[in-house]
Order: C-alpha cells, then structure tokens, then sequence
C-alpha cells in the first residue's frame, strides 16, 4: 500500500453503477452468429454482456449510476458545480448527456460535458475533474462513464458482436486535502485510429476509406498489437516518473477489453492478476463504463479496501491510453 499521497487536491466521496436488465449470453449468440461459448470464452474472456431495452438510452444509464450512488451514499447534489460524462454513445450529440444528467437531477447551477476519448474515457474524465478542482473553481463534480455500445454494434459482424455490452459507472469527485489523486499518465497515437472507429460525417479518416454506418469497427489484431506493447509501456513509465513499483498498487483496473489483452499486460509488468480487476466475463466490453463496473463487482466482493491504491488504465479508440493512480477513500 502508498504510504504517502504524492500530491493531494480531491478525492472520490461516493460511487455507484448500473447495468440493463436484459442479459444476452454467449449461448445466445451461438443463435445469431457462427460462434461458441467455448470460442469466444477462450479468446475474450466474456461469457455475458447486460443489453438495454429498446427504449432504453445512454442518458438512463447515467441516471441509474447516479441514483445507484445516491442510494448508496445518501448524497446531496443540488450543489455540484460540474458534471462530466464519457460516452461514445449518447443518443444525441446535443443535448449532451451531462445536460441530461444536469436535468435530471434538479442541479441548480454547474457546467456540463461530454468527453469523447472511447475507452480511456473515463479515467480521462476523472484526471480533468481533478484538474478543475485544483483551479480552484470547481469544487465538487460529479463524473459518469456510460454506454449503450448494442445499439451500435453490427449482429452481423461475429468478430465484434462478441464483445459489447451496456452499463455505466458513477462517481463524486470533491476537494479534500487528503486527495485520493496520485499519479496520472496518457498518450495517443492518432495516426492509427482508423484501426477502431464509429464514423460520423466523413467517409475517411486521413484518406483511408471507412464505413459509414454509424457502427463500430475494430481491426481486432492490430488493436491487440498496440495495447499489449503501448500499455505495459505506459505503466512503466507512470511507476518510473513517480518512484513506484507494481508492489505499491493494491488493484490493477484495466479497460476491460477481453482478458487476452489484460493477461499479456500483467505478464509484462509483473502485475499479478489476482490482484486485476475486470467486469468482461459479467459484462463484455463496455467502454468508458469498464472501469468503474470492474469496481462496483469488487466493491460488492468486499475486495477493495478504504486506503488501498488503485491504478485505473483505460485505452482504445484513438488511439488513446490514459492511466490514474488513485488512493481508494470509500
């Protein structure tokens, strides 16, 4: 465990998430597309992803993180002065989803953002919260990863219908002189987003042709390739700059992409993975959700403890990573 916070500015005061109701299995996939519950098992590590209802949004994700995390902390937040939501799906570009959120729960006066940084979304979310509380501006803000990737996921498409899923994570962010924020690290590597993308406007990304149904596509190889060589990198880099080992993390929470990934990161960094944190074999791959999904099973679990160090390290599209080492005060 950390001894000493390296610097000290917020902290996190309550945490809370929410899944769909409906759950489609890997069995239930063997009924869509030509796979097996065995085949995909092996190479993700999923076995279920939770589905929203049809009429079910990326806003009642959030809505249900944050009442989640009312109810479990019995919060006030009439006086959050910001809110930050990461999402790839939003339902609409604007309003954004942090003014639904705004909405939603009667907050009187705060500002509202959408970030767009796919997996590393919500890690990012959470180092610009930090970030706006040291301005001395913002002193409590509420930050959401939330996601309804199914309704942008091709059915027909078995190497990445396999993976989505649906849910998101809450969490209040306040200033405190005993902060929780440690150490933080990113990159990007622009150059190769076109290997995993959900088009918009353009018919290209830097000249390479994409499709342009809204869906997600993903180059699974080259994807693979960069995070089990960029990530362990990445993690090396944040211990170095700081002073620290992998014997000073408690929990490993890495984007739960599929665990072919995470197991190869842990080998190269040293990290055991009894001590990793994943929500794909409940979940699949959610996004900017993973994270804190993976924290609400181990919360649930009794396995992480008020003082332990978290290093939370999210990446995908982009290409984005960004990595945060936090002391848990819960």
């Amino acid at each position: 465990m950390l001894q000493q916070p390296l610097h000290s500015h917020a902290a996190i005061t309550a945490f809370g998430a929410y899944v769909p109701e409906r759950i489609l299995t890997n069995a239930d996939l063997e009924q869509m597309v030509e796979t097996t519950d065995e085949w995909i098992f092996q190479r993700t590590g999923i076995k279920e992803r939770r589905i929203a209802a049809e009429g079910e949004f990326c806003s009642d994700m959030c809505f249900g993180a944050v009442r989640d995390l009312q109810l479990r902390y019995g919060v006030v937040l009439e006086d959050v002065d910001y809110v930050l939501v990461a999402t790839t799906t939003p339902e609409t570009y604007f309003p954004s989803m942090a003014a639904r959120v705004q909405a939603e729960f009667g907050i009187a006066s705060c500002g509202a953002a959408d970030i767009q940084a796919a997996c590393a979304g919500f890690v990012s979310a959470l180092q610009m919260a930090n970030g706006l509380i040291l301005s001395g501006a913002y002193h409590k803000i509420l930050v959401i990863g939330a996601e309804t990737l199914s309704k942008a996921t091709d059915y027909a498409d078995r190497s990445t219908c396999i993976l989505f899923g649906d849910g998101a994570g809450a969490m209040l962010v306040e200033r405190s002189e005993d902060g929780a924020f440690l150490a933080s690290y990113n990159s990007t590597k622009g150059n190769d987003g076109h290997h995993l993308y959900r088009s918009s406007l353009a018919p290209s990304i830097d000249g390479v042709p994409i499709q342009t149904n809204g869906l997600i596509v993903q180059n699974g190889r080259e994807v693979y390739r960069w995070a089990v060589t960029t990530v362990p990198k990445g993690i090396n880099a944040l211990m170095e700059r700081n002073g620290l080992s992998v014997a000073d993390i408690d929990w490993f929470v890495p984007h739960s992409a599929n665990m072919r990934i995470v197991e190869s990161v842990c080998e190269r960094t040293g990290i055991p993975l009894e001590r990793t944190l994943t929500s794909m074999r409940e979940y699949g791959n959610t996004s900017a959700a993973s994270i804190p999904l993976a924290i609400d099973l181990a919360l649930k679990e009794e396995r992480i403890k008020n003082g332990d160090a978290l290093l939370l390290y999210g990446f995908g599209g982009g290409l984005t990573e960004s990595a945060l080492l936090l002391r848990w005060t819960l």
